[in-house]
């Protein structure tokens, strides 16, 4: 599977009890897509989340959060990483 990381605008002022329970939402359905959401990051300020996930494609990705109420604005495929 590819990882994918996904990215909302327009969240100015998002909480991390806000931001949680977004994550929660997207997990609860996410075997649904086979898509494993596995960390998600907000800037309050600027108002943008970014979401990783494994997934089989980014359409899955955005089903899911079409499906939570917050739909992506971006989604890039990340084949590559280190650590």
């Amino acid at each position: 599977m590819t990882q994918f990381m996904d990215i909302h605008h327009g969240m100015q002022g998002i909480t991390a009890d806000q931001l949680r329970q977004a994550h929660e939402a997207d997990l609860a359905i996410q075997e649904e897509e086979s898509v494993y959401f596995r960390q998600a990051w907000a800037d309050p300020e600027s108002g943008t989340i970014y979401c990783l996930s494994e997934a089989p494609s980014a359409e899955a990705v955005q089903r899911v959060h079409e499906r939570t109420g917050h739909k992506a604005d971006e989604i890039h495929a990340v084949p590559l990483s280190v650590q």
